[in-house]
């Protein structure tokens, strides 16, 4: 094999493995979520250490109230029907004086629970689950953003294995009229 063929080889090598690369990370980060009905969220504090470092990419699935057990890392809304959510996990349950469940919550590396009780109106889900600094990115891209990457791929991929197709039946034209 010539040098050339190696490097070729190689090229495509390296193509095939950042266009896979490319789609774990779509896969990971927007198609499974979409499709299991969850939500992907990003660890932005060390408050889940050493689990969930800031920048891990959180997905959650939504869970009954009553399915949530001592241990569940659960992300909640701090103030019913705000966007501001936190991802920690449940150390007890109880009830408050109208008789209605509530959750105790704590980051792993924090020393004390979290003040605030936590109803289960407020939680968004359960963690299905993480992938560590995979978050950086979907801070990065809104949701416009991530449809339009994974139209941008799916482009690419299609025009590579065009371009692949398109090289392979030249080859074979080649190989035909040498013969």
């Amino acid at each position: 094999m010539s040098v050339r063929g190696v490097l070729g080889w190689l090229g495509q090598l390296l193509a095939w493995l950042a266009i896979l690369g490319v789609v774990a990370i779509l896969l990971v980060a927007v198609l499974v979520p979409r499709l299991g009905g969850a939500t992907p969220y990003t660890i932005l504090t060390g408050s889940m250490k050493p689990d969930y470092p800031p920048g891990t990419l959180v997905v959650v699935k939504p869970v009954d109230g009553d399915e949530i057990k001592v241990g569940t890392v659960i992300t909640y809304q701090r103030e019913s029907g705000k966007s501001t959510v936190v991802t920690h996990r449940v150390v007890a349950t109880g009830f408050n004086a109208k008789g209605e469940v509530q959750l105790q919550t704590q980051g792993d590396a924090n020393d004390t629970p979290d003040q605030e009780w936590v109803r289960p109106v407020q939680v968004r889900g359960e963690t299905w689950y993480s992938v560590k600094y995979l978050g950086y990115l979907n801070n990065v891209l809104n949701g416009r953003e991530r449809q339009m990457a994974v139209y941008v791929v799916a482009a690419l991929l299609l025009g590579y294995a065009a371009f692949m197709l398109t090289g392979s039946l030249r080859e074979r034209r080649k190989e035909r009229s040498a013969s």
